[in-house]
């Protein structure tokens, strides 16, 4: 529904920042039901694929030291640089390492009915989520709750067991979009009480953003490396307002767990490295992508991955992102009907790192308790229970 924008809502987040935590339902709002950390299985049925993978068990992506000004690396396996090649053949494999994670924001453009039915695209749209353990999905846009279902089929073609959590259709006008993470079940879990929006009394967000928290599957998950995901997409129009009102959201998720200070922010920003505003003068906030392009016709930086980074020292410093017109040896039509931005990722280690807070289970599932700080009393923590 149109939500019509008064004067004050241009102001900061005045009041407070709702974080409305539910379980995942049918009707399109998750992938899965009745999960819990220690059982966390895929129920979409893997289809025949309809289109074979031109770069089965290639390197699809290469990395990026922060250090050095971040340049952007992307190549197909055995591709030859040229002396002007600026993409230098640095690859991670499809095998991704066990002690890492590669976390990947991903706008597919107008994600839904038209872009499914076009073969071609979905295998490309496959194999990139398949080199990754998350995925945060901007501009799913369709009137049908099967987008996801179909796509997760088509990616688990070969083999794989993702799954997806998707939140409701947000914006301002007709054309609404909803968010969703893609994820690796063998190689990742999420806390299915954490899943939920930002709601935004202020109306300062077009879209507000949609949370979920993650950890690695590990023999130890005491000690595996949990965070936030908060999967955002800004309006072009009304960029320099919301990277500040994504600044409140920034440091509203820091406090939502006592047992959590891992945000990791990521998705399409509009803005580059030097256009985040009041987000990007966060006390120690971090960004991956610098210096670097990261849409298809190579020209804007629109997509980044940012977070704490005396906090979440898990990140190795390594990120890159996916020039799906050279990886597939595309025409830049052809890239372009895929989407008109490319992926951006980054890796961090599995594990916790020291004087890290960590949340806990208990035979009740997730245990937690609300800060006693004027950001959590501000804090309204909806939980709704599955039936059983």
């Amino acid at each position: 529904m149109a939500r019509k924008k008064s004067a004050s809502s241009k102001s900061r987040f005045s009041t407070m920042i709702w974080i409305v935590i539910s379980f995942l339902t049918g009707g399109g709002l998750g992938g899965q039901l009745n999960l819990n950390w220690k059982d966390v299985s895929t129920n979409i049925q893997n289809l025949k694929s309809r289109a074979s993978e031109r770069v089965a068990n290639s390197d699809i992506v290469s990395s990026a030291k922060e250090k050095g000004g971040g340049k952007l690396f992307s190549t197909l396996r055995n591709r030859q640089s040229t002396p002007n090649n600026r993409y230098t053949t640095r690859t991670v494999s499809r095998q991704r390492p066990q002690d890492k994670l590669l976390i990947a924001t991903f706008n597919i453009q107008v994600f839904g009915e038209s872009k499914l039915g076009k073969p071609e695209v979905v295998d490309v749209l496959a194999q990139v989520v398949r080199h990754f353990d998350i995925v945060a999905i901007q501009e799913v846009r369709a009137k049908s709750d099967d987008i996801l279902p179909r796509f997760i089929s088509a990616i688990n073609a070969d083999g794989s067991r993702y799954s997806y959590l998707i939140g409701p259709r947000l914006g301002r006008s007709v054309s609404t979009e909803q968010y969703a993470f893609v994820y690796d079940t063998t190689r990742v879990e999420h806390d299915p009480a954490s899943v939920g929006t930002v709601q935004d009394p202020d109306d300062l967000l077009h879209r507000e953003p949609m949370v979920a928290r993650f950890r690695p599957r590990t023999n130890a998950p005491d000690n595996a490396f949990s965070f936030w995901l908060v999967n955002t997409h800004t309006d072009p129009d009304e960029v320099g307002q919301e990277v500040d009102a994504l600044a409140d959201v920034f440091q509203a998720m820091q406090g939502a767990s006592p047992y959590e200070d891992d945000v990791i922010l990521l998705g399409d920003l509009n803005a580059n490295e030097k256009q985040l505003g009041r987000l990007g003068q966060l006390p120690g906030i971090s960004y991956v992508v610098r210096n670097a392009m990261t849409n298809t016709r190579q020209n804007k930086a629109y997509d980044n991955i940012i977070f704490d980074g005396p906090a979440t020292s898990e990140y190795t410093g390594r990120w890159g992102v996916v020039d799906i017109e050279r990886v597939f040896g595309l025409t830049r039509d052809q890239a372009l009907k895929v989407s008109d931005h490319l992926p951006v990722w980054a890796e961090f280690q599995i594990w916790e790192a020291p004087a890290q807070r960590r949340f806990t289970d208990n035979s009740q599932g997730y245990r937690r308790s609300r800060r006693e700080s004027h950001l959590a009393r501000a804090m309204l923590i909806e939980k709704k229970r599955q039936p059983a």
